[in-house]
């Protein structure tokens, strides 16, 4: 096990343990970055955790790091259950360097998510979609019929999303 993957073991599933301190270390070192991706393919379900949460605060700063990884985070879409991979997960993807036609294909991959039972992957999953109809607008439509669904969760956080979403739809659809 690399030194990145290392810092993240131990403790458990409500902690994020070291990983800010990881978020750091691939900030300042880049080149870095695979040995910390390769976290989502670790048995542990914290590693793969702490992975998923360093690699969304990293690509939030520095989404070109993602590009060699896109095969990847699609397959880890399809495949992985562990909710706490996938909220960050759908965080991720509107940062992925996507083509019209993917963006319609991670679309419909990540609609499978508003089945979860957490209502943290439901929202994320929203705001999601939102994201993905900017960057192709004959999304909209469907992104709308979501949220209309969303809002009537029995979530508050889903419902509160849902709605802040809509509106920026329709200011986004008025200009």
């Amino acid at each position: 096990m690399n030194t990145v993957l290392k810092m993240l073991c131990g403790g458990d599933r409500r902690s994020i343990g070291r990983s800010d301190e990881v978020v750091q270390i691939i900030l300042l070192q880049p080149e870095e970055f695979d040995n910390l991706f390769q976290g989502f393919y670790d048995p542990d379900p914290i590693i793969k955790m702490r992975t998923a949460d360093a690699v969304e605060k990293i690509t939030a700063q520095k989404p070109d790091l993602l590009t060699p990884y896109k095969q990847n985070i699609m397959g880890l879409i399809e495949k992985t259950g562990q909710m706490e991979v996938q909220w960050h997960l759908v965080q991720i993807l509107p940062r992925l360097p996507l083509t019209k036609a993917e963006i319609v294909n991670t679309y419909q991959m990540v609609e499978k998510y508003l089945t979860s039972s957490s209502a943290i992957v439901k929202t994320f999953t929203y705001q999601c979609f939102f994201e993905l109809a900017l960057q192709q607008p004959c999304l909209l439509s469907q992104t709308r019929k979501h949220l209309e669904i969303g809002i009537r969760s029995t979530t508050k956080a889903v419902r509160s999303r849902c709605r802040r979403l809509l509106k920026e739809i329709e200011n986004y659809e008025e200009r």
